[in-house]
């Protein structure tokens, strides 16, 4: 009975400590619960917290890309609305420049309108003068014969014979008068105009002079050694050659012709380097593209000192004060530079001298009239680079490096283009065509130039009244002699328009070619 008590007592003790377990078991489940939830909220919150941050950094580096978007587009946009602006001013500036040269043109014909109209203008003074002094004579042997019909009436005793023959030798005494005037005016004339024919004498006797300066226009050629080094020259698979052409801008002509080859391009300088730069390739024997490039920058810079040494030499031959160091060289230039085959520097030196000579002789300043004829053909410098006519050219040049006024107008009408402004220019245009016109000045080919002179007589002569015309001036001139009674004076003037518009359609030529129609009356007496 103890004993089953004992097992009560441990069995009710066992269910309380069960009891006991199960609500601390539940107090503690319940605590750390609690303690698990807190942690989770808290766990939660910083989440939470961390989300939104991050949400911010995203929204702000969201924002900053939109900013830098749109910076980049409104840089664009700007770029783009810069290029339009800059490609609007560059077709601005472009229309301005055509704007102006047509203004230059304009103003060249008003000029050229103006001077015509003062010319025009003087002759039709000169001519009411002339009217004016014939009205005036005629008043006069109108009143002489009235007073002598009259003083003859008073008489009456003259017969009609006698009165005709006394009216005729008053008549006579009277333009025998008249006659001694105006031979004692062209005496005066003369002796005014004296000294202006003496200069014309020296100015022609000045176009003796002489020199020769030929020089080939489009291809130079090159002696080799031996024909073996063609081959080295055109390199595996053409390499070398092509090198060449690309470093020079010239094209090789490697042929059958034995021991040589051809170069062939427009521009001298170009030409002069590659022909130096072959012939030391030749002689060195090491010929391949790295070396090629290599020689052609070589003979560049020695063309390059060669240019500037020939303008210096050309300006102290000639003897005239300072030239701007660039005109120096676009001088030495001309070194290469040819016309009709004649070597401009050397034909701009002989100007030069025989404007010199001239304004000696007519005291005029000897420096101003040989810087005028060395630079009237700089222009040509530069002509094959640049749009325009070399005068034109030269002008822009002159005035760049603010040359005289004389000068830049030497330069404008050595062709005529404009007027010419003084002797200066004159003299510049009469020491070109002295020294373009020589013997052995310029040539071209036999047969062209014989075609040509043959074509100018044929259109000539096919015109009907032409007796016989001639091409003279090696067919600078066409003088065309006509029968005088088959043509009148009118006829043969719009005959030389006729003539000049044929040869325009029909003959190709360089420069001018002036047409000149003679009609004259020859009558001849022998004397016995």
């Amino acid at each position: 009975m103890e004993a089953f008590q004992n097992v009560q007592v441990n069995f009710i003790t066992l269910i309380i400590g069960i009891i006991l377990a199960l609500v601390a078991g539940y107090l503690l489940g319940y605590f750390l619960r609690k303690i698990f939830t807190d942690f989770q909220i808290k766990e939660a919150e910083a989440l939470g917290e961390k989300i939104i941050k991050e949400s911010e950094r995203e929204a702000e580096t969201l924002k900053k890309e939109a900013e830098i978007e749109a910076k980049e587009e409104k840089l664009a946009l700007i770029s783009e609305a810069r290029k339009d602006l800059e490609s609007k001013q560059a077709e601005l500036h472009d229309k301005e420049k055509e704007s102006r040269q047509k203004e230059n043109e304009l103003n060249i014909l008003v000029d050229k309108n103006r001077e015509a109209e003062r010319n025009f203008e003087r002759r039709q003074q000169e001519v009411n003068e002339k009217q004016q002094k014939l009205e005036k004579d005629q008043k006069e042997y109108d009143q002489l014969i009235a007073e002598e019909i009259k003083r003859l009436e008073e008489i009456g005793s003259y017969s009609a014979e006698e009165a005709k023959e006394a009216i005729k030798t008053q008549v006579i005494q009277t333009a025998r008068l008249e006659v001694a005037k105006e031979v004692r005016k062209i005496e005066e004339d003369a002796k005014n105009n004296a000294d202006d024919e003496a200069r014309k004498i020296i100015s022609q006797a000045i176009q003796r002079l002489a020199s020769d300066h030929v020089a080939e226009s489009s291809v130079s050629v090159v002696e080799l050694p031996n024909d073996e080094i063609k081959g080295r020259i055109i390199g595996r698979e053409g390499r070398n050659i092509r090198a060449l052409e690309q470093a020079t801008g010239i094209d090789l002509i490697i042929d059958d012709t034995p021991g040589a080859v051809v170069l062939s391009g427009f521009d001298p300088i170009r030409r002069e380097i590659a022909k130096r730069a072959l012939e030391k390739l030749t002689l060195d024997g090491r010929i391949h593209p790295g070396r090629i490039e290599e020689v052609v920058a070589k003979c560049k810079k020695e063309i390059t000192q060669g240019i500037k040494e020939a303008g210096e030499q050309a300006v102290m031959e000639v003897g005239i004060d300072y030239l701007h160091p660039e005109m120096v060289k676009l001088l030495g230039r001309l070194k290469y530079r040819t016309s009709y085959t004649q070597n401009v520097l050397e034909h701009v030196k002989e100007v030069a001298w025989v404007c010199g000579a001239m304004a000696a002789e007519l005291g005029l300043d000897v420096q101003l009239a040989k810087r005028s004829g060395l630079l009237h053909d700089i222009g040509k410098a530069i002509d094959r680079y640049t749009d325009g006519t070399h005068t034109q050219l030269g002008v822009e040049i002159a005035n760049k490096y603010n040359e005289h006024k004389y000068v830049v107008n030497s330069i404008a009408s050595h062709h005529e283009d404009v007027e010419p402004e003084s002797l200066y220019a004159v003299l510049t245009a009469v020491g070109d065509t002295i020294s373009a016109s020589r013997p052995g000045a310029r040539r071209e080919m036999l047969e062209t130039y014989v075609k040509r002179m043959g074509q100018l007589e044929e259109i000539g002569d096919s015109f009907k009244g032409v007796e016989k015309t001639y091409a003279i001036q090696a067919g600078r001139e066409v003088r065309i002699i006509v029968v005088p009674d088959n043509i009148s004076d009118d006829e043969a003037n719009l005959l030389s328009r006729d003539v000049a518009k044929r040869i325009e359609k029909e003959v190709t030529y360089p420069g001018e070619i002036k047409i000149t129609v003679v009609r004259e009356s020859r009558y001849v007496q022998m004397a016995r």
